[in-house]
């Protein structure tokens, strides 16, 4: 059974030639909790789906879980928690910084800006797989036609789509296919193309997970482009079906 995602709401829209009544569908956004080891981490405004993956991709991104093999379970309250069991430390107070982001996801620990990043996996991209990675998650997006308030991510690899998902936040459909890779659901020698534009912590998190490829429907800020260089990381943006501007890293991307 899926769950619910969206609301229905009669609106009136006015224009000069009169008024008339139109149904229009909203993207349910509701809090969640995300605790690990029974102590909670944060909280964030999200799509109720795909929650598995939006803790543990949430706890990565602050910088409590790493790797994959570290995740025991992961429980989802219908109630608004996303309970997670790892064997890691025991958490502490992490200095955060905050982003452009929104809610728990606007925050990242200090120590991912911090220190050398390890080698990315090898991996190259066509520019047909470009062209057809883009159209599959741009027709998959149904939720984002009919609501108009949502933001996709999705993964490529071995030549199709690995996962995908979507959000009321980018930060969060990001979070959620990180989450997908520690879940084992999806393998990191791949590329991930978010409809978000591309900040620091976005970059970062991607950079951090091993990521080699991330493309963008819109654009890179600043310090996005700065990390994605440091790391030599294939950043993208503005991507169209027909089009690409790579801001570093080239050489990924086949044509």
């Amino acid at each position: 059974m899926h769950p619910q995602v969206t609301l229905t709401h009669i609106t009136t829209v006015v224009t000069p030639q009169g008024s008339r009544q139109q149904e229009e569908k909203l993207a349910i956004e509701t809090p969640y909790t995300v605790a690990l080891n029974d102590e909670t981490i944060g909280a964030s405004m999200v799509l109720p789906v795909g929650l598995a993956e939006f803790g543990v991709g949430f706890l990565f991104g602050q910088g409590y879980i790493k790797k994959p093999e570290e995740v025991r379970e992961v429980i989802v309250c219908p109630e608004g928690r996303i309970s997670v069991y790892a064997d890691v430390p025991q958490s502490k107070p992490k200095e955060v910084i905050i982003t452009s982001g929104c809610g728990g996801t606007g925050k990242i620990p200090r120590e991912m800006l911090e220190g050398a990043f390890d080698p990315l996996q090898e991996y190259t991209l066509s520019f047909d797989e470009v062209r057809r990675f883009i159209l599959q998650v741009l027709h998959t997006s149904q939720l984002g036609h009919e609501t108009h308030c949502i933001h996709g991510c999705g993964l490529w690899a071995d030549g199709e789509v690995k996962a995908f998902f979507e959000d009321v936040g980018r930060h969060n459909a990001v979070d959620k296919v990180l989450g997908a890779i520690l879940l084992g659901k999806a393998p990191v020698k791949c590329a991930v193309y978010t409809t978000g534009r591309l900040t620091s912590d976005m970059v970062l998190k991607c950079a951090r997970m091993g990521i080699p490829i991330v493309m963008s429907r819109t654009a890179p800020s600043s310090l996005g482009l700065a990390i994605a260089r440091q790391a030599g990381l294939t950043l993208a943006a503005y991507a169209r079906p027909d089009r690409l501007n790579i801001f570093n890293a080239p050489e990924r991307i086949r044509l």
